[in-house]
């Protein structure tokens, strides 16, 4: 379905009443409105599975940590065979088609659940096959929106775009924890099924936004759809379409195109090569941030808190589940401070810092378990709200982010989606075995996941080349830069000096890079001598004419 498209009196293609600014604030508004339901079908579990009336109707999960584990996990394996969709799938659908595929099979999934009339014998089945089923439509829009939204906005933007996104994740979890608990005082079905199908005033409002909103300009003109390109690139400008400006942007995103191999077609071999562009050593660096984001133990904490406040410290499901509202109100508030650090202080420092006081948290966590009394284990709370405070700071946002920025623009769609299937593959990997280590090493749990954050440090201060304050060109720069110098790509981050339009564009032909990213950038030069070319030879235009 063709999105509604109107033309104000100047000309300006507009898209539900918009152009320019503010429908780039809409397609942000919809990036939001998807990353808040991905927080919340995340946390809104963790108060449901150890809810009395959950219990009662899906008896199986009581007192089978491993039966538990597997129906909360069981959405991730959804979100997983989502992102495999949209690795295999997403570049022939489009954005638009596959926001709208995810949204959909999301409300599919959620009706199924509601829908369950325990404790019949397929019921919980009946809730598991639901349950997957959203994860998939999850999966499929986590893989697409992310470059939906930076395909369609400006590039000085797409940093902080991105960490907004990623802190939406946290106030979603946030508001599914205090629905959990409202939820709480009401009828033993509406205590469940009433979080659950809210999900779809999330969904909803994503289609609903979608049928009126363009799709990505660089998507349509990867598969040769000048015309709709131009009207969509004129939108987000908000000039008329044959403008200059919009014309001089087409052909940037076509040089772009024939970059990466001409009409987006990368075979998936391509993220197996390295030489100056290093496509493989640069996927691995943003699948493995999503591989240490789960592995830190964020999951641990967001899906089970309820539960480990009931079974460690001894509460009782009321204190347990207000207890889990607090700590996601910490979550929420230091996942925005992520939008103010981001490009002060760089992604590198952030990892680190992050990793330091998750580190520390769990060490403190552990430590005061080991006793097993009631006055230390207080402390072993103390130690979930200061790891979740530094993760909402830095981890939540940074494996989003990271993929984004590191991947060059030929793999880029394919290596984001490898990073997403990674992030689903191990968030069921921990979200499984979480119940199970509690059960069987109770504190031990929480060293292992120090241990495991210990062990992350090494690794990002080695191999993770800082990427703050660098255009994408430049970030090809730094790879090509290590490979032909023979050094470290975090020494040729710092070595390579902040650079200009030009001065890039002497390096890349220093460097001889075939497929560097010039979606700002074309072969005719940056975009000021583009626009200067063609207002000289307008004038001869004029005298032809």
């Amino acid at each position: 379905m063709a999105p509604r498209i109107k033309e104000s009196d100047s000309g300006v293609p507009t898209y539900w009443g918009q152009s320019g600014r503010m429908l780039q604030v809409l397609i942000t508004i919809v990036a939001v409105t998807d990353f808040l339901l991905f927080g919340y079908d995340q946390g809104v579990m963790s108060g449901i599975i150890s809810a009395p009336a959950f219990i009662k109707a899906f008896p199986e999960v009581d007192g089978d940590s491993t039966y538990e584990g597997f129906v909360v996990s069981i959405y991730a394996v959804g979100c997983f065979l989502g992102a495999c969709f949209i690795f295999i799938f997403g570049d022939k659908l489009g954005r638009r088609k596959s926001i709208f595929l995810g949204a959909s099979i999301m409300i599919v999934g959620v009706i199924i659940q509601v829908a369950t009339m325990p404790p019949s014998g397929g019921a919980t089945a009946q809730f598991i096959v639901g349950r997957c089923l959203t994860g998939i439509g999850n999966g499929i829009n986590t893989s697409t929106i992310p470059t939906y939204q930076a395909e369609c906005c400006k590039a000085k933007n797409r940093g902080k775009v991105i960490c907004i996104e990623g802190s939406m994740v946290a106030i979603g979890t946030l508001i599914a924890y205090w629905i959990d608990y409202g939820c709480l005082y009401g009828p033993d079905d509406f205590t469940w099924r009433f979080p659950i199908a809210f999900q779809c005033v999330f969904a909803i409002i994503v289609i609903i936004m979608m049928i009126s909103l363009p799709e990505s300009p660089r998507w349509l003109l990867n598969h040769h759809h000048e015309d709709e390109a131009a009207t969509v690139l004129a939108g987000l400008n908000g000039v008329p379409r044959d403008d200059p400006e919009v014309l001089i942007q087409m052909q940037i995103i076509r040089d772009a195109v024939n970059a990466s191999g001409g009409g987006g077609k990368v075979p998936t071999k391509a993220l197996l090569t390295n030489g100056k562009s290093q496509h493989l050593r640069r996927a691995i660096l943003g699948a493995s941030s999503q591989f240490m984001q789960q592995l830190s133990g964020c999951n641990a904490v967001i899906y089970y808190f309820p539960i480990l406040c009931q079974d460690v410290l001894g509460t009782d499901h009321n204190l347990a589940l207000l207890l889990g509202g607090i700590n996601m109100v910490v979550y929420a508030i230091f996942a925005c401070t992520s939008w103010f650090l981001i490009e002060r202080v760089g992604r590198r420092k952030l990892y680190i810092i992050g990793t330091f006081g998750q580190m520390f948290s769990m060490v403190l966590t552990f430590a005061c378990l080991i006793p097993g009394t009631e006055g230390p284990a207080k402390g072993a709370a103390v130690g979930l709200f200061t790891y979740i405070a530094f993760f909402g700071a830095t981890w939540l946002p940074l494996p989003w982010l990271y993929p984004a920025e590191i991947n060059p623009l030929k793999t880029r769609q394919k290596a984001n989606a490898f990073s997403t299937i990674n992030n689903w593959l191990w968030n069921f990997f921990i979200v499984m075995i979480t119940p199970v280590l509690i059960t069987n090493i109770s504190w031990g749990t929480y060293l292992l996941f120090a241990v495991l954050n210990a062990c992350f440090i090494p690794v990002i201060y080695f191999f993770y080349p800082e990427t703050s304050g660098r255009s994408l060109e430049e970030i090809d720069l730094i790879f090509a830069k290590g490979y032909t110098e023979k050094m470290s790509y975090v020494t040729a981050a710092k070595q390579l000096p902040p650079m200009n339009e030009e001065e890039i564009a002497e390096a890349v032909r220093q460097y001889d890079l075939s497929d560097s990213d010039v979606e700002n950038r074309s072969s005719g030069g940056s975009l000021k001598e583009k626009r200067h070319q063609e207002e000289e030879l307008m004038p001869q235009a004029g005298a032809q004419a």
